[in-house]
């Protein structure tokens, strides 16, 4: 008993290791050679099977399928109905889905499906095809397919395996021949994916096959109040797509009237607006909060040999055209053969009958004694031969009827000769340069197919969309003074002047005290900073501010200009050193901006006014301490038009207020409603 639980363990790990071995090589993984997962193998060998130029219904093709498939109709149709509306392969006829709404494919007894002329052309060569019986035993199915072209590039494909699985990305018919034109040539050349859907790609990270792709729907702007989604990303589908709009929609990421979605042959989605939001910042937000944008991530996982391998892109095509040259090759040798077969009964059979040599077996009384006959009428010939003639061309020369003889055409005969020397001539002249060959079969089916099959998916780059950019400022941060609460559920008290600030869930709230505290918190319902905040704002990058602040310890002040610092979230920091007394006096933001300041009086003194421009001050550190603005003690700072006229309308607003408000007072910066305007100590 004590040896079982082992003996049961081994017993798993052996079963586990044959079904995950099976799942990956004759499931989920392609192999690199045709391109095709064993079902997708078994759908082209049966429909080549069942070849009549006619369509077959898809019913009666799944059933035919099911003698090499052992895993039942729905897993064969659904790989059937993929394979079809990829477009290379299978013609097809009646309703197979849409691949632009997700619209699933009508039931098999309704549609029909053949061989496209394309898959019939460079799929099929019964001599180079290694069979092996099927699972049941009753029949043959190919190991690999001789395909001519890299089908794996070309279609693309995914799966998911016992610890494992492959995205490999579609390419273009006509740049992937390209491309294997360019290894023959010893040239260099870059493929990049094209998908069905069309849309953008940003390749830049593509890494041959094993990187990071971006994709993105085509929008376009009718008008600033209506968009249309004319192109959509790989991997989506217009249901999807509108699914997740609605998503954003809901959670207040866009604001939206109505989306109709118009879709058929070609994609349309219409999007109204609401009132107050305009197309060019909706499609940025469409990008950043929608799946009119999504990232993915290739995996190029495929079987080579008996093993799952992983590799890149152009390691696929040079194998691919390498096995092409070497297939070709193959193929000009078999047809040799052929010909010069051919060749050899027609001589033979010209010498039988023009020089009548069955005249010498006339005579003869056995079998033995005929075929001694013959072959020793054709020793006298031997040199016209191609090469020395065996017992079996004998037999077949006695199996000649006599009705043949007497109608034997000399001159038909020797002209079909020479046509098949003319046959072996131009064989042994394509066999002597393999390569030129080569290039000329790919030349042949790039200008008979190519021009089916245009690029769709347009190369591009584009950066990526900030999120925080794209939102909507669709909240309102309100400070409550008196009870120290910060937040989007704080209510606001008009009379008392409460500050308030636009926003979105993705900006960032700087908080400056009176006594020369700050720090960053994110947006939340409530939180509390306490009673003595003096200012509050969105955090923007190199946003400037102009400060006036008295220094407690001396009583005088000082004037000191910095931009948005680095910050850690929470995190308590000071504009300037801590005292009882110390505080900000006056603020304002940007270039430009000027301030009166008003001096203690003084007998002595002419004016207890001066006026300062902010940009004769260095921008410094935040915790720089900065220039002192007199030796006198500041009485209080307001703000100044300057000596001349007001430069105040440049570059007022905090950082993160709203465009309507920057309109309301071009003089005073909005920093939030219910700041003291007078600035007074």
């Amino acid at each position: 008993m004590s040896n079982h639980p082992g003996k049961l363990h081994q017993l798993f790990d052996e079963n586990f290791l044959i079904y995950t071995s099976y799942v990956i090589r004759e499931r989920a993984i392609p192999s690199i050679d045709d391109g095709l997962k064993p079902v997708q193998r078994r759908i082209l060998q049966t429909l080549y099977n069942m070849e009549d130029g006619r369509f077959h219904k898809v019913a009666n093709l799944v059933g035919e399928t099911m003698k090499l498939h052992p895993h039942g109709d729905q897993s064969i149709f659904a790989a059937l109905v993929n394979l079809s509306n990829k477009g290379f392969l299978i013609d097809r006829q009646g309703n197979f889905g849409n691949i632009f709404t997700g619209d699933r494919a009508s039931a098999a007894r309704y549609i029909e499906c053949r061989l496209s002329p394309l898959a019939k052309e460079v799929l099929f060569n019964k001599d180079l095809t290694e069979f092996v019986d099927s699972y049941d035993g009753r029949m043959q199915e190919p190991v690999t397919l001789p395909a001519r072209l890299p089908l794996l590039l070309l279609m693309g494909a995914d799966g998911i395996a016992v610890g494992m699985a492959t995205k490999i990305l579609p390419h273009n018919f006509c740049e992937l021949i390209e491309a294997q034109k360019c290894i023959l040539q010893n040239k260099e050349f870059s493929l990049y994916p094209d998908f069905p859907q069309k849309g953008l790609l940003d390749y830049a990270n593509y890494d041959d096959g094993n990187g990071k792709v971006r994709c993105r729907a085509r929008i376009e702007e009718l008008n600033e109040k209506t968009i249309i989604i004319k192109e959509i990303p790989y991997t989506t589908t217009t249901q999807s797509l509108t699914d997740s709009i609605e998503k954003a929609a809901k959670s207040g990421k866009i604001k939206i009237i109505s989306i109709n979605d118009y879709t058929a042959e070609k994609v349309e989605i219409e999007i109204k607006l609401a009132r107050g939001v305009y197309a060019k910042d909706t499609i940025k937000a469409l990008y950043a909060f929608t799946d009119c944008e999504v990232a993915i991530t290739p995996n190029l996982t495929l079987i080579n040999g008996d093993m799952p391998e992983t590799i890149s892109v152009t390691e696929v095509i040079t194998y691919n055209t390498n096995k092409l040259r070497n297939d070709l090759q193959r193929e000009l040798e078999i047809q040799m053969s052929k010909h010069e077969d051919k060749l050899h009964a027609r001589m033979l059979e010209q010498i039988f009958i023009e020089k009548r040599l069955y005249k010498s077996i006339e005579e003869e009384t056995s079998y033995k004694a005929v075929t001694t006959s013959v072959n020793e009428a054709l020793l006298l010939y031997a040199e016209e031969l191609i090469r020395p003639h065996t017992l079996e061309d004998i037999e077949r020369l006695l199996e000649i009827k006599i009705k043949r003889i007497s109608r034997f055409d000399i001159n038909k005969q020797l002209r079909e000769i020479k046509e098949i020397r003319k046959q072996i001539k131009a064989i042994k002249k394509s066999l002597t340069d393999i390569t030129a060959y080569t290039l000329s079969f790919l030349d042949n089916i790039l200008a008979k197919y190519g021009q089916y099959y245009p690029r769709q998916t347009e190369l591009t780059s584009f950066s990526e969309v900030s999120f925080r950019k794209a939102a909507l400022s669709n909240l309102n941060v309100v400070y409550n003074r008196e009870s120290g609460f910060i937040g989007t559920q704080v209510k606001e008290d008009e009379e008392k002047k409460d500050l308030t600030v636009t926003c979105s869930e993705y900006d960032k709230l700087f908080l400056i005290y009176k006594n020369g505290l700050y720090k960053f918190i994110p947006v939340s319902e409530k939180f509390y900073v306490g009673d003595d905040l003096h200012w509050v704002g969105i955090v923007q990058k190199k946003a400037i501010f102009n400060i006036v602040y008295r220094d407690g310890a001396e009583n005088f002040g000082y004037v000191k200009r910095f931009k948005t610092p680095s910050f850690i979230l929470e995190k308590e920091y000071r504009l300037f050193a801590e005292h009882k007394r110390s505080k900000i006096i006056f603020m304002s933001f940007g270039e430009g901006q000027f301030a009166r300041v008003n001096l203690m009086p003084s007998s002595r003194a002419r004016t207890n006014n001066l006026d300062i421009s902010f940009d004769d001050f260095l921008l410094k550190n935040a915790a720089a301490k900065g220039k002192r603005v007199s030796i006198r003690v500041v009485k209080r700072v307001s703000a100044s038009t300057g000596p001349e006229e007001s430069p105040l309308k440049k570059n007022l607003s905090l950082p993160g207020i709203s465009q309507e408000s920057k309109t309301k007072d071009p003089v005073k910066p909005e920093v939030a409603k219910g700041t003291d305007e007078k600035k007074e100590t």
